[in-house]
């Protein structure tokens, strides 16, 4: 179930939030839980309820492990905590890989010696990657008695609460199960509801209204074209830059929004990435919570930056390569992995000399390079991440004919003048998109300012039906592109 869909926003979400509600007013509080975790495993279900059972085993061996963990240094045990800690990570890992990189990994056994093992062509989990990494975080912070609670059903709303259930925030367990203890969180709380509405509907917008519109242009490119001039491959570049922000932004604004009507407060994860002046910049500000994961359960257990510069390098570049496996099973991830690790260590180099640049340089460089590391990411293959890049830096510059009396002396350049594309020819706004787009990303508030600001007034109320007009697009539904990771 999309949240950008008529069966959510008219039917699913009010439901489920009346009935919640309804049995907390009569106090029956284990009944409001266990109602929520099965609107969240339904909600989960509308996909492909062949998965259900899938999400339920993670749950209850994940419960498991973490309730011995938590336990064991009550009791005598045959075994350590390490050893059950790496059992149950092990556990997780197999469950992702198998699901998600088995077919990959035929492929490249096959291509390597020249095999001819059947592919599992095995349909990935929806939100398996999400699930999977926010329950080794409670395995690790139950190991480190981090974690109090340890009843099943608790344990089942802090993995299934549908709002982030299916990508995100990635939440700890000890930021969410107060919440959900607190009695004031089960009545309902009119400025949470108004909050949560602007929230939701300003998501909404960005998703149905932007995001979508420069998806159209990116397939276009990506998926259509077989060759590209170099603006209209800067254009195709730029449609996907604008579109995964917009539609990834907008997804966790939805959830944030939602779960505040729950009274639950999700964590921010996003903070304008493209203001970002450093790569170190761009991910304090991009899926936060992912980077927070990254940084708390592989970066530093690997020994950080308390080993010497050398390791320190090494940990920062792993990290980021572990971090691009983790978005897709193919070599345009490992290898957009690989750059954002390469460009966080020369990043630190960089700070250990003491240079300084330009804030404006900085932030130039900065954006294109996560411009032009995003060819890899939305590429099916590397063919067609070529296929953008040369058109990038060595396709033929067109000079629209309307401008001839501004640049005729190019021609003596080897400049052609012309219509600048057939492939966009009848996107007459394209332009005007592409600098709406950058106004909105660098010079208005983000969503999280936005909410720090929120008042119940005419003006906020305004922009929550002006955004929820957006809802009128809802016919051309797509699904938020961070649901194939």
């Amino acid at each position: 179930m999309l949240f950008n869909s008529y069966e959510f926003i008219f039917f699913f979400l009010p439901i489920t939030f009346f009935i919640y509600f309804y049995l907390n007013k009569k106090r029956l509080t284990e009944a409001s839980k266990g109602f929520l975790v099965f609107a969240s495993l339904f909600f989960y279900s509308w996909w492909d309820i062949a998965y259900l059972p899938l999400i339920l085993v993670s749950m209850l061996f994940n419960y498991t492990v973490g309730r011995e963990l938590s336990q064991h240094t009550q009791k005598r045990r045959a075994y350590s905590s390490k050893t059950l800690l790496g059992m149950g990570i092990i556990f997780n890992l197999g469950l992702l890989g198998y699901f998600k990189y088995s077919d990959f990994f035929i492929m490249n056994i096959n291509k390597a010696f020249d095999g001819h093992i059947s592919l599992l062509n095995l349909a990935l989990p929806l939100a398996i990657s999400f699930y999977t990494f926010q329950q080794i975080a409670y395995l690790v912070d139950s190991y480190r008695n981090e974690t109090k609670e340890y009843d099943f059903l608790n344990y089942a709303v802090f993995v299934t609460f549908f709002p982030q259930l299916i990508a995100g925030p990635i939440v700890h367990h000890a930021e969410m199960m107060p919440q959900f203890a607190q009695l004031k969180n089960k009545v309902k709380n009119y400025y949470n509801i108004a909050l949560g509405l602007f929230i939701f509907s300003m998501g909404l917008f960005k998703k149905v209204v932007i995001a979508d519109t420069f998806a159209i242009w990116a397939t276009k490119g990506f998926d259509a074209a077989t060759e590209l001039n170099m603006l209209e491959a800067w254009a195709t570049s730029l449609s996907y830059t604008f579109q995964l922000y917009f539609d990834f932004s907008g997804y966790t604004d939805m959830a944030i929004g939602i779960a505040l009507l729950f009274n639950i407060k999700l964590p921010m994860n996003f903070f304008s990435p493209y203001k970002a002046t450093s790569i170190q910049d761009f991910w304090r500000r991009w899926h936060i919570t992912l980077s927070r994961f990254l940084k708390d359960y592989l970066y530093i257990p690997l020994g950080g930056n308390r080993r010497g510069e050398i390791r320190t390098y090494t940990n920062l570049f792993t990290t980021f390569l572990l971090g691009g496996i983790w978005h897709g099973a193919g070599w345009t991830f490992v290898l957009w992995g690989a750059l954002h690790g390469f460009a966080l260590v020369i990043h630190r180099i960089w700070q250990k000399l003491g240079f300084k640049m330009n804030v404006v340089i900085a932030w130039f460089i900065t954006f294109n390079f996560i411009n032009i590391t995003w060819v890899f990411f939305r590429a099916v293959n590397f063919e067609s991440a070529v296929k953008v890049l040369k058109g990038m830096f060595m396709g033929p510059l067109i000079i629209p004919s309307s401008m001839i009396n501004y640049f005729e002396s190019l021609k003596e350049f080897g400049f052609k003048m012309g219509h600048w594309s057939k492939l966009y020819q009848h996107e007459t706004y394209m332009g005007l998109w592409f600098i709406a787009a950058f106004v909105v990303i660098l010079l208005f508030s983000n969503s999280m300012q936005w909410k720090n600001k929120f008042k119940p007034n005419f003006f906020y109320m305004g922009l929550t039906i002006l955004f929820f007009l957006s809802i009128f697009l809802l016919h051309r539904k797509s699904e938020f592109i961070y649901f194939n990771f």
